[in-house]
């Protein structure tokens, strides 16, 4: 009996032992020997035993996604501490966003090695920075595996797809938020508030030497302060820092079908884009573009070592950083006008000690066109002319506030999402504002991520009065969401919500004129207004088309009664001046 007692006793300590050790952690990278990427559930698991392990990791369900499957978010602070109210006060906060493209799933399996070796302090961890990570953000993506629709890319052997559960390309939504999958990153945004914000991503595009290439948010759009500091410190030392373990990388290859040598031009990352919308919060953006055409192995350990590095600069530099972000605030506070939008600055140039292949255009054995080729056997090292400075091409009077009736629940919700401050009017109230005439617009001939959307926006502005109601809501641009109210509000910028499509019902005509009833009021309008009459001969004397058109006389006319409608072309959010 003792004998049985004494084995039982030994069975149960060894069990106890083998439930003590600690787990290994392996990725399936790892265990694959870098030809695979991690499934959506085994990531989740994987982030789940890490914070059930490590006191200094803790995993968040924020928000849902179109799959119906929740967003997480994962929390690295040696500290222990996860209260970001707290953690705000004395450190900066390194936001990693993962798997927007799932098959561009380098950042997935680097950042699961990246959690585990700081837990494990087979790296140093950071003091002063917290990380945050988005494991997978277009879980829908995720989801749907498949071994061919990434038909340049040199593995994994399985991936995910661009498009997320509803079909959309989540980097481009940032700002419609069309997708729960964004409303939940606007929602963790504001939640965790970062400095510094990472997004890993796949390149296409040229073929050259570099596995790694990065994309910070574009620096003259960033601000003076931030903006310098992007582009004079913060890229150059993160591709010091890369170089000295021995990675290449330069600024993203912007290119397509032609060699890279000729020049190119830096990406303008504009708020439909992730680093665009983490910048109208003065976030310090970029993201990290790998090599399709390199191994996959090697692209997940290059985004694994420049992750690192990031976090070496955002710990080094973090004071500095917190500084810039405040001036910057405090810029914007006090700007007179804003641009819209931007175009290259041809007067200022870099140039970039490029690492290139030999390409020629060649007949096509296919089309029997001309085809670009490369030679890898020859590669080269030339300067290149970088394109990376940019200036104002459209610029607007930063107004004091704006006014938008309640009827636009739709975009006020947007607001409140982003964490916009406004307040209702108490009663009916009767202001001067300036108000916009939509003049012109075009519209994409194609549908583009749901939409249509409207471009090369122009308007006329008048100032009048106009009757509010209670409880429409009274805005005020002194606000840390002033880069995104004039952003989304201001009808010409690129990804304003009227050329999202958001204020279409005004620009169709409700009420219209009968011709034989019209005619004698129209008559009646000339007879008694002779400035008007004018005007009318004048317009037809020098337009042909007009002229020869009695429909659009008619309709001139028509447009110049008291009976034209208010609402058409009128562009329904009101200036404060």
């Amino acid at each position: 009996m003792k004998k049985i007692i004494v084995f039982s006793l030994t069975i149960l300590s060894f069990n106890i032992l083998i439930s003590q050790a600690p787990q290994q952690f392996v990725t399936t990278f790892e265990k694959s020997g870098g030809t695979e990427t991690a499934t959506y559930q085994e990531v989740i698991s994987f982030y789940k035993n890490l914070s059930d392990t490590f006191p200094e990791i803790s995993m968040l369900e924020m928000g849902k996604t179109d799959s119906g499957e929740p967003l997480h978010i994962v929390v690295f602070n040696k500290d222990s501490n996860f209260n970001f109210s707290e953690i705000r006060k004395n450190k900066r906060i390194l936001l990693i966003n993962n798997g927007i493209h799932p098959g561009e799933s380098d950042g997935i399996d680097a950042t699961m090695m990246l959690y585990r070796d700081l837990a494990q302090e087979k790296i140093k961890a950071p003091k002063n920075t917290i990380l945050v990570t988005i494991p997978i953000y277009n879980i829908g993506g995720s989801l749907n595996r498949n071994t061919g629709t990434r038909a340049n890319q040199n593995g994994p052997k399985e991936y995910g797809f661009r498009g997320n559960a509803r079909n959309y390309d989540l980097n481009r939504d940032f700002i419609k938020c069309d997708t729960k999958n964004a409303k939940s990153f606007a929602e963790i945004f504001h939640f965790v508030k970062p400095d510094v914000f990472i997004d890993n991503h796949v390149s296409n595009g040229a073929d050259y030497q570099y596995t790694l290439t990065h994309l910070f948010t574009q620096h003259n759009k960033l601000g003076t302060y931030l903006g310098n500091y992007i582009n004079q410190k913060m890229m150059p030392d993160l591709e010091e820092k890369l170089a000295e373990k021995d990675w290449d990388i330069t600024p993203y290859v912007n290119v397509f079908n032609q060699v890279p040598e000729i020049g190119y031009s830096q990406f303008m990352d504009s708020p439909r884009y992730s680093t665009g919308y983490t910048t109208l919060w003065n976030v310090l953006g970029m993201m990290v573009e790998t090599h399709m055409l390199k191994p996959y192995k090697q692209r997940v350990e290059g985004t694994y070592e420049l992750m690192i590095s990031m976090i070496e600069i955002t710990e080094e530099q973090g004071e500095t950083i917190t500084e810039l972000r405040k001036k910057a605030f405090q810029e914007f506070e006090s700007v007179k006008t804003y641009p819209l939008n931007w175009e290259i600055d041809t007067t200022k140039t870099s140039t970039l000690n490029f690492k290139g292949f030999e390409g020629d255009m060649t007949t096509s054995e296919v089309t029997g066109s001309q085809r670009l080729k490369y030679d890898r056997s020859k590669p080269f090292t030339k300067e290149v002319i970088y394109q990376n400075y940019f200036k104002p091409s459209v610029e607007i009077a930063v107004p004091k506030g704006y006014v938008i009736p309640q009827g636009w629940h739709d975009v006020i919700d947007l607001l409140k999402l982003n964490q916009v401050q406004m307040t209702r009017f108490e009663k009916d109230t009767t202001l001067t504002v300036s108000t916009y005439k939509i003049v012109e617009f075009e519209t994409r001939k194609s549908a583009y991520e749901g939409h249509y959307p409207h471009y090369n926006t122009s308007v006329n502005i008048v100032e009048e009065k106009v009757n509010f109601r209670k409880g429409d809501y009274y805005i005020l641009t002194n606000q840390t969401s002033k880069r995104y109210l004039l952003e989304t509000l201001e009808p010409q910028a690129p990804d304003s919500f009227f050329n999202w499509n958001f204020f279409d019902s005004v620009l169709q005509q409700k009420e219209y004129f009968s011709p034989y009833v019209f005619e004698d009021t129209a008559k009646d309008m000339l007879d008694k207004n002779a400035d008007l009459r004018a005007e009318f001969e004048k317009k037809k004397e020098s337009d042909t088309s007009f002229s020869a058109n009695w429909y659009a006389q008619l309709n001139w006319l028509y447009e110049h009664s008291n009976h034209a409608e208010k609402a058409y072309m009128q562009y329904p959010i009101y200036r404060l001046n």
